[in-house]
């Protein structure tokens, strides 16, 4: 009976056989004869579906999009750009065990075709028609390869136009890698099989092999375990369903999979296998950082906005640049930590900084806030605010270029009233002021009133002096927009550190001007050269002009308002400080590094009346954050003093020399007329004499009180030395003994 029904089934078999032949036949009859009923129709139609393809022939047009690199002048790795988390490398730094997974999962005859498998379309379409649907694919990882670089804008639609240009390139790209390797059919599969690698996505934002394994794993491509690249081989199926952080169960579930399919192809033994389906599913994510930053984020976004004004996104993004920067990761530690120590405090106002080499403009610090995640409005470059008294300087330049000497007088009474239009009125913050001082010592003390004076003594009949003081700071380096009113004079106008860090920078090279660089060089995926700065200074002053303006800021730190900027070396700059107290500035220099500081409320712009007790000057709230940082940045560096130039050819007449009202002075004591004179410019002489006068007391001075004398007149201070000490009556002579003879006994 059973062998009866053995022999049934097998006659049963063998007519099923025949019968599903039959069908085939039949089915694959009809299909050939409308094939070839309607062959030029079909071929125009496919000829149509290949035209506009992308420039298959062109270089690189099938490489695959790779993460920007920007390093500092030191050789950190600051950030990595990207729209796809990418990092391409060698297939020899990828493990065999996942390119033998990747294989076996995706394109078991990968060796074996030239791009397009078409047994494996043929076994797809087969199956699809028997299950009714799309149950299975027939892309090659060739062929996938094209659907994620150069189709990628088009994947949307996938019809089979889409599949037939998919086809073709996929073949083209094999074509291609064939010739590049002499026809060494192993040599182009592996090129390709490495393209893929590099590019496949594998969930939880990780494109390619590298950027998955320290996604999952913390741990570079070439380290991966087997069960490890059998799970990330799995997971190009359906990354977003299948990432281990989410669904454990189902990653595991693939991997086994993927390790079943690896035993069938003969990649892996059985114990090989056992082993890594009993191995437990273990992750560590790699730490990434916020936009790929890793360190000095606001540079970082200042490099980033530079390299998009003048680059594409695609190239910025996805073209695999190496930039070089010249931010030097040590300075800039200093710098944040000299912002943090000084302005660290709850309810401290904002800071920015920046620190530049002035021989080149090279930019090797900058603080832009001080927490990137919270506020990525950067104070260094975009932050403009009033600079108060640091922009005074481009008044004292203009001056000295006019032909004014230092030690030309000018009115330091206050108010100043200024004769603009509107009427302006300049008061000083110290007072009512000290009468006629010389230039350098208003600019020593900071006095509004003298440079409210001195911008409009520098109109001519062809311009304002508020014209050419906006033009003598463009000059320097400063790039904003200067309106020429006469308030300029006391830094009515935003700026940016940046930009006053590179003006002021202009002085310190005795008056050559480099623009602000921070990308030294750019290089591309495949070692050509893209940029390469090649800084050229202009010369923006006289070399005179410069020094002397330097020489008169060099006294701001070493008796002026930033005696807190000392740092036991030559050193020039300025404070500001802005209305209100809203903003306090300081700006310095050395021969070989330039920083600017401001400090403020930048969303409010608060007054800084009282900063945990210090009033809100620039002498004492960002003087003391510029001396911190430029101490420990200039540690070691020689101390440089400023190249000495030649005077300028001052232009000195006599319509330049006002008469001065001689106070009166006799009677005073000789500290309070030296107070009273202040920097009256007279040289004053002091002749001491004996007097009935209580000592230390004026009691004659030539020129007279109320003489009418020019500037830099003689002043002869006569001052008692107190009465003359009467000498003392000689003693009586004492008389001489006489000789009285001794008695003999």
């Amino acid at each position: 009976m059973s062998s009866r029904r053995a022999r049934m089934r097998k006659h049963n078999s063998h007519v099923g056989v025949k019968l599903f032949a039959g069908a085939m036949v039949t089915v694959v009859g009809i299909i050939v004869g409308v094939v070839l009923l309607g062959v030029f129709t079909a071929y125009a139609v496919v000829n149509s579906w290949l035209e506009d393809l992308p420039d298959y022939e062109s270089p690189g047009v099938f490489e695959v999009a790779q993460a920007t690199r920007i390093y500092s002048a030191d050789g950190k790795l600051l950030a990595k750009l990207y729209l796809e988390n990418r990092t391409v490398v060698p297939l020899s730094k990828i493990s065999t065990d996942l390119a033998d997974a990747i294989v076996a999962v995706e394109d078991e005859r990968f060796y074996d075709h030239k791009g397009v498998d078409y047994w494996g379309i043929a076994r797809a379409a087969v199956t699809n028609f028997v299950k009714g649907g799309t149950a299975e694919g027939a892309s090659t990882i060739t062929q996938q390869y094209i659907d994620n670089t150069i189709l990628r804008d088009e994947r949307t639609d996938r019809t089979l136009r889409y599949k037939v240009r998919e086809a073709f390139l996929a073949t083209q790209l094999e074509k291609r890698k064939l010739e590049e390797h002499g026809g060494d059919q192993l040599a182009a599969k592996r090129d390709i099989l490495e393209l893929y690698l590099n590019t496949v996505y594998l969930g939880e934002g990780a494109y390619g092999a590298q950027a998955a394994a320290r996604t999952y794993f913390s741990k570079d491509a070439d380290e991966l375990t087997l069960a490890e690249s059998a799970l990330l081989a799995g997971l190009s199926q359906a990354p977003s369903r299948l990432t281990p952080y989410i669904n454990p169960e189902g990653a595991q579930e693939r991997r086994n999979h993927v390790l079943s399919r690896m035993l069938a192809s003969g990649s892996i033994t059985q114990a090989e296998h056992d082993e890594a389906v009993a191995a437990p599913v273990k992750l560590k994510r790699d730490k990434v950082p916020e936009q790929g930053i890793y360190r000095a984020h606001y540079f970082v976004a200042h490099v980033k906005k530079l390299l998009q004004q003048e680059y594409s996104q695609s190239l910025v993004f996805q073209g695999g640049l190496t930039v070089y920067t010249t931010l030097d990761t040590r300075l800039q530690k200093y710098a944040e930590d000299s912002v943090e120590a000084h302005l660290g405090y709850a309810g401290d106002p904002d800071c920015g900084l920046v620190s530049i080499d002035p021989r080149d403009g090279a930019i090797k610090a900058m603080v832009g806030g001080s927490d990137y995640s919270k506020n990525k409005f950067n104070l260094a470059t975009q932050g403009r605010r009033q600079p108060g008294s640091s922009f005074k300087t481009f008044v004292l330049v203009t001056a000295l270029e006019d032909g004014m000497p230092p030690y030309r007088y000018v009115d330091s009474s206050s108010p100043a009233v200024i004769p603009s239009n509107p009427v302006w009125n300049v008061s000083n913050s110290e007072g009512s002021g000290r009468g006629m001082i010389t230039l350098e010592a208003g600019t020593r003390s900071s006095v509004n009133t003298v440079f409210a004076r001195l911008i409009w003594d520098l109109n001519t009949e062809d311009e304002t002096g508020a014209e050419r003081v906006a033009e003598t700071a463009h000059r320097m380096g400063i790039t904003s927009d200067i309106p020429p009113y006469p308030s300029i004079a006391l830094g009515s106008q935003n700026v940016t550190p940046l930009e006053m860090a590179s003006a002021y920078g202009t002085l310190a090279t005795n008056g050559v001007h480099y623009d602000p660089m921070a990308i030294t060089k750019i290089v591309g995926p495949n070692d050509e050269v893209v940029f390469e700065a090649d800084p050229k200074g202009d010369r923006a002053l006289e070399p005179e002009i410069a020094y002397a303006a330097t020489s008169i800021l060099k006294g701001v730190i070493s008796g002026g308002t930033a005696r807190r900027a000392q740092i036991g070396r030559p050193a020039a700059g300025k404070t500001g400080t802005s209305q209100n107290y809203r903003d306090a500035w300081f700006c310095g220099y050395t021969p070989q590094l330039v920083t600017s500081v401001w400090v403020g409320y930048y969303k409010t712009e608060t007054s800084m009346r009282s900063v945990r007790g210090v009033r809100g000057f620039g002498g004492t709230l960002a003087a003391p954050v510029w001396a911190d940082f430029m101490k420990r940045a200039l540690d070691g560096v020689p101390k440089l003093d400023f190249e000495k130039q030649d005077k300028p050819k001052y232009r000195w007449s006599e319509a330049w020399t006002p008469k001065i009202s001689v106070p009166k002075l006799v009677g005073l004591s000789l500290a309070k007329a030296t107070k009273l004179l202040g920097e009256s410019g007279l040289k004053v002489t002091v002749k001491e004499v004996y007097d009935e006068a209580k000592k230390g007391t004026v009691i004659r001075q030539d020129p007279k009180a109320g003489e009418k004398v020019n500037q830099g007149s003689a002043l002869v201070l006569r001052v008692s030395k107190g009465p003359k000490a009467v000498a003392p009556p000689p003693p009586p002579p004492v008389p001489e003994p006489t000789s009285t003879p001794i008695p003999t006994p």
